[in-house]
């Protein structure tokens, strides 16, 4: 065990390559995951040598696994997981079968490799990396897509299978290892107990303690206890022969319809991100380079070879067993393609017990090191050239056919602010019409009985002439999109310069914008900004009276600010200047309305 001063320079180490590396990598788009592996490729062994002993921070690297996959149970519920045993164990089993069946035929005719050799390798590469995919995905946005789930609900089973394939592994070395029906069910009895104590922990023990710790009011004292609970579940599997990770994914599992389920997610999540950055570093300096600069295009062959075998067999996979389209099961096939960091455990038990000699292993371990720093690479290439295609939206006819008496007022979007424009507009039988781009916002309006909004795009000038703008009033403008609303305050404008034109606006720049085109600005959340700034004045001890004359003064000096910056609003500059002698002039008046009621007070 290293004293204090070489753990101090380790985490020292460990943190300054990654605060250096990973923004680096995320600013290349290259993903936060790369950047870490690249940093343990740079201190490890291989590069600067700044930490001598990669294996020194294996275990505890391995906790961020450990943490996800708790947290990963925790997001889901018994009833969910029921729901996802088709894509699980069906679609799961069936990859892991298929890849494993491949590899390890290929490794038997083609590398020679012998027959028990030959199914750990298959089966071993056939694993793909938990932490490494769920990530990607996430750092994409893609978990709750169609390829993001399926590609969660096949790592799940691979988690689970990775436990008889570690069991599995010393029965194929030959060796003694060997149990006895009386230790295998010693082994068994022991494992249910355990899920047995998790399960009424989780229960019944669970929520008192929580309950306790919540009680004394000391956030450090929750976060030991969430830490707590993953740790001690992880430990207690572990002694029992099963994988932490697994073990992690159950306790979470069974914890997940607890009330305490947001508070354990919020207090691991912080310690979950670094121990998961420490785990990628670890695997970056585990890569012996020198064996890449011996032997590069054996490496670099095995690695391509790796993801072309698994890549095309995923996309398989994918299409026929989950159903995916051609661009998600793609998806797929790539965030699954490199190996995982299970196959580290099965292959350096194969290499202790005979099964792989030295040179074998070190090139297994770099090989699936590359295939992760590969992906990527490969998922940065796929966003570019392979774009889903964007489907053209089905409209009903009935809702292109704007079929209106005169209006008096054209509302041009039916999102928060139009509707109740809308809505208000009709309680006072008010004629108009209503245009929208989004079928389902169109569908909900007219299921209110019948409000007369239709398919058309405000921008285009035959909509208009279709909506009888030439005969309103009023042009009210309240898309959500800002460009949208300057764009046909614009059009409008200068089709029907008579019509009066009110529009939303996203800020004070985009007010200046519309005035500039003839439009009066109404800026979307300031009036409620006024309403929640006067009921906090009330709440702090301020009477009626006070709280309107404050906003109203506000209100009077922010118009006041907004009509001279009109004049200026394109030199930033002098924007600046006028926003600060604003803010002074502003506390003086609030000043003086103060000094005027204490003395009147007085009196």
């Amino acid at each position: 065990m290293p004293h204090e001063g070489n753990l101090l320079q380790a985490a020292v180490v460990f943190l300054f390559a990654a605060v250096l590396t990973v923004p680096l990598a995320k600013r290349l788009q290259l993903g936060a995951v790369l950047g870490y592996l690249f940093a343990g490729v740079i201190i490890g062994p291989s590069v600067l040598g700044l930490i001598g002993n990669p294996q020194s921070v294996s275990h505890i690297s391995e906790l961020g696994v450990v943490l996800l996959l708790f947290i990963i149970g925790l997001e889901l519920s018994p009833r969910r997981l029921w729901v996802m045993r088709r894509s699980v164990f069906g679609v799961g089993l069936a990859q892991v079968l298929l890849t494993g069946s491949v590899i390890g035929v290929l490794a038997l005719f083609v590398f020679g490799q012998p027959l028990n050799s030959a199914i750990v390798l298959g089966l071993g590469l056939a694993l793909s990396s938990t932490a490494f995919g769920l990530q990607s995905l996430a750092e994409r946005k893609e978990l709750t897509s169609p390829h993001g789930r399926l590609a969660f609900a096949i790592l799940l089973f691979q988690d689970i299978a990775a436990i008889p394939l570690i069991a599995m592994v010393p029965l194929l070395a030959g060796g003694d290892h060997t149990s006895s029906p009386g230790e295998g069910l010693n082994h068994g009895l022991r494992v249910l107990g355990s899920i047995a104590v998790m399960v009424i922990g989780g229960r019944y023990l669970l929520r008192p303690v929580f309950r306790v710790v919540a009680k004394t009011g000391l956030p450090e004292v929750s976060t030991a206890t969430a830490l707590l609970v993953v740790m001690g579940t992880a430990w207690l599997m572990d002694l029992v022969g099963v994988s932490m990770a697994l073990g992690a994914f159950l306790a979470g599992l069974l914890l997940a319809d607890s009330e305490y389920r947001h508070e354990l997610e919020a207090q691991i999540e912080p310690f979950k991100g670094l121990l998961l950055g420490l785990f990628f570093i670890s695997v970056g300096m585990g890569a012996n380079l020198s064996l890449l600069l011996s032997a590069p295009i054996t490496v670099l062959g095995l690695t391509l070879l790796l993801i072309a075998i698994k890549l095309p067999l995923l996309f398989i996979v994918g299409r026929l067993a989950g159903g995916l389209g051609k661009v998600s099961a793609i998806r797929l096939g790539i965030v699954l393609a490199a190996g995982g960091e299970f196959a580290f455990v099965v292959f350096k038990i194969g290499r202790d017990q005979g099964l792989f000699e030295p040179n074998l292993y070190d090139l297994l371990v770099l090989t699936i090191t590359l295939s992760m720093a590969v992906t990527p690479l490969l998922l940065l290439v796929c966003a570019r050239l392979v774009r889903p295609k964007v489907q053209p939206v089905v409209v009903p006819e009935k809702f292109r056919e704007i079929d209106t008496d005169t209006p008096r007022v054209v509302i041009a979007g039916m999102g928060r602010m139009g509707q109740i424009v809308a809505r208000i507009l009709r309680a006072q039988n008010i004629k108009f019409v209503a245009l929208d781009t989004s079928v389902e916002t169109i569908e909900l309006s007219r299921s209110f009985g019948g409000v007369p909004v239709f398919y058309g795009d405000p921008m285009r000038p035959e909509i208009l002439s279709a909506a009888k703008v030439e005969q309103a009033e009023y042009f009210v403008i309240a898309t959500d999109d800002p460009d949208t609303n300057i764009k046909t305050a614009e059009l409008v404008h200068k089709l029907y310069p008579h019509i009066k034109i009110i529009a939303r606006a996203r800020n004070r720049q985009h007010v200046h914008r519309l005035v500039d085109l003839g439009a009066e600005a109404i800026r979307e959340t300031y009036y409620s900004s006024l309403e929640m700034s006067r009921r906090t004045l009330v709440g702090l001890g301020l009477t009626q009276a006070q709280a309107d004359a404050r906003i109203k003064r506000f209100k009077h000096h922010d118009e006041q600010v907004l009509e001279a910056q009109h004049a200026v609003y394109d030199d930033a500059a002098k924007v600046l200047q006028t926003a600060q002698e604003a803010r002074a002039e502003l506390a003086r008046l609030f000043e003086s309305d103060q000094l005027g009621e204490q003395e009147s007070g007085k009196a």
